[in-house]
């Protein structure tokens, strides 16, 4: 599933093992309980995830601010309320956590992310950056948030 959407997505091309050894990494080694890994599900299959842990950009106090790492949900399965149910599971998990706000980062050409974010009380809070994909492309990002708490 992860593949299939940062195919759709973002057009990476990570090897299934590199793939398979970034979330047995992720899952069974974060470094504190508030790294937080979600999943949606719908007729016994994985249609989303989401990744959350506290704030990590500069200026952000991780105590209080969270980040939204990953958002997807299957291009199969969009449409159907997936994305929604897991971003309320997600402000859910960050406030009993005890966070107040939650950013996440999103592609500038991603608009169907930034509406479907801003759609949900989102908005831009003027943090750009450019990042470089594994085969070399730069990626422009805008970062969102939202008061949670």
């Amino acid at each position: 599933m992860q593949r299939r959407v940062w195919s759709a997505d973002i057009g990476t091309t990570n090897a299934p093992d590199q793939l398979e050894r970034r979330w047995t990494a992720t899952l069974t080694t974060s470094p504190e309980a508030r790294f937080r890994v979600l999943v949606a599900t719908a007729k016994g299959q994985v249609v989303g995830y989401a990744v959350v842990h506290p704030g990590a950009d500069p200026g952000v106090d991780p105590v209080v601010d969270a980040e939204v790492a990953e958002l997807a949900v299957d291009p199969g399965a969009r449409g159907a309320g997936h994305g929604s149910r897991l971003l309320h599971a997600v402000v859910d998990t960050l406030v009993a956590d005890g966070f107040t706000v939650a950013r996440c980062w999103v592609r500038t050409d991603d608009d169907a992310m930034r509406r479907f974010l801003r759609s949900a009380g989102w908005a831009a809070d003027g943090a750009h950056r450019e990042l470089e994909s594994e085969s070399g492309e730069r990626l422009r990002q805008v970062r969102l948030h939202t008061s949670i708490g």
